[in-house]
């Protein structure tokens, strides 16, 4: 059996033999090359070189073409800022600058790296036939935040003609993108839309539903599969996300694997994560990427299940853990082995904060993944620095990334068990949610207030 078609027997909830496996590989398949994130994006040889070599390592069931949630909104006129181990980050926003909705233009399949991309999802399907190959897409409401900025969170209320617009805009986009990639070879468009888990319920399905729904129902009509990826804690929008009609549900450590599953089954979706990024894959040994490995495996079962990453590898990942992981997946043997052995786990160490607070002061504390690579960590923090702002320095705002152990060590803690979340002066304030920047600014006004009485 070709991995592409275990792949597809689990998106059809048969019982497999074995549990399909599918490492979202972005730019760390830079790292393989020793080429940064930069270089590697920009060239169609340095992508069907990386991810050809990730295949030969890992020994994946599927993977990504590249995981960019910035090609769209570049070929859409948006600013990047680049970095050497991370995709690029959307500095700029359109429609803030005077732009029109009824002027954006849905981009030419010839503008910025979208030809790049599409060029190696061909040239990769035709030296990897039977791998199944996943196109990623950026989702309607991120690629409108990115268009927009963070102001699309008030404009929802204040004017959401305007949003409902621009969301079918993006929709026209994200159908484009999804197109082309099905065109050049690619199995499954995986929809990407992490900022979905920034809104409540009734949000999601007033300005989200309509359209995923019409861009997976696309999908299909070009006999393609959909999966519908979001990132964060989007448990409240589960439900809904399953009543868009794709054909998979991914997600990453944020939200509860079983709770995915019985919900995912219960819509006859397929469903897949969420291997934690940091703690077990980036900074684990190879047995403990294994452990994280079998207990998603043992939770989400052999019915519709498809073990991955919570989301894009980060650059410097170790590839001994990946392929510890890889190895797992194939050995029933080993899986038995570490069913019957006892784990030893190290307890994270937490930071003496004493001289963290200040009494003049408003502390506030930004736990993220990483906002250089992460949007709705990229958005968090942009919303706070705004809201900040006209304190000057009577505000100090900081970024922790659970990249690096300092990040892992201050979330533990803080006591945050979500990202991204706001912390304000040792309270969590905003938990996976960005909140409008006036929200901010009344808690800060709130801290100041208290400090001077």
């Amino acid at each position: 059996m070709q991995q592409i078609d275990l792949i597809k027997k689990a998106f059809r909830l048969e019982t497999v033999d074995r549990i399909p496996w599918v490492p979202f590989v972005g730019v760390h398949a830079a790292k393989l090359l020793g080429v940064g994130a930069e270089q590697y994006l920009k060239s169609t040889d340095h992508i069907v070189n990386g991810v050809s070599r990730a295949i030969n390592m890992y020994n994946p069931d599927g993977i990504p073409v590249v995981f960019d949630l910035q090609i769209e909104a570049e070929a859409l006129g948006c600013q990047l800022k680049w970095s050497d181990n991370s995709p690029p980050s959307v500095i700029s926003h359109p429609l803030q600058n005077g732009m029109g909705v009824e002027e954006l233009k849905v981009p030419c399949t010839c503008r910025g790296r979208i030809p790049v991309v599409t060029e190696a999802a061909r040239k990769l399907r035709d030296a990897h036939p039977g791998i199944a190959l996943y196109g990623l897409i950026t989702g309607p409401f991120t690629l409108s935040l990115h268009l927009l900025g963070t102001d699309i969170f008030m404009k929802m209320f204040e004017d959401p003609a305007m949003v409902h617009d621009l969301m079918g805009f993006s929709t026209k986009a994200a159908k484009m993108m999804a197109g082309e990639y099905i065109q050049s070879g690619c199995d499954i468009i995986a929809m990407v839309d992490p900022m979905t888990s920034q809104i409540d319920p009734m949000s999601f399905e007033t300005f989200v539903s309509p359209y995923v729904s019409e861009i997976f129902s696309d999908i299909r009509a070009q006999q393609g599969l959909g999966s519908f990826f979001v990132c964060g804690n989007a448990t409240q929008n589960i439900e809904l996300m399953c009543q868009s009609k794709p054909d998979n549900i991914s997600i990453d450590e944020n939200i509860a694997l079983d709770f995915v599953r019985d919900t995912a089954l219960d819509h006859k979706l397929s469903f897949g994560g969420n291997m934690k990024l940091t703690v077990a894959l980036l900074m684990g040994t190879p047995e403990e990427a294994q452990r994280e490995a079998l207990q998603c495996m043992d939770t989400g079962g052999k019915q519709g299940f498809i073990l991955a990453p919570g989301c894009d590898l980060p650059f410097d990942t170790p590839p001994e853990n990946l392929m510890a992981v890889a190895e797992l997946v194939h050995d029933e043997m080993r899986q038995g082995e570490l069913r019957a052995s006892a784990a030893t786990t190290s307890a994270i160490d937490t930071l003496d904060l004493d001289s963290h607070w200040s009494d003049t002061q408003v502390v506030i504390d930004i736990i993220t993944l990483d906002s250089s690579s992460c949007a709705p960590c990229q958005y968090m923090v942009d919303a706070v620095a705004r809201a900040a702002e006209p304190f000057g320095n009577s505000v100090v705002a900081k970024e922790h990334r659970i990249t690096a152990k300092e990040g892992i060590q201050m979330m533990a803690s803080l006591g945050v068990k979500k990202i991204p979340s706001v912390v304000i002066d040792g309270n969590i304030e905003f938990e996976s949610q960005i909140p409008p920047v006036e929200r901010i600014r009344e808690v800060i006004n709130q801290r100041l207030r208290k400090k001077s009485s």
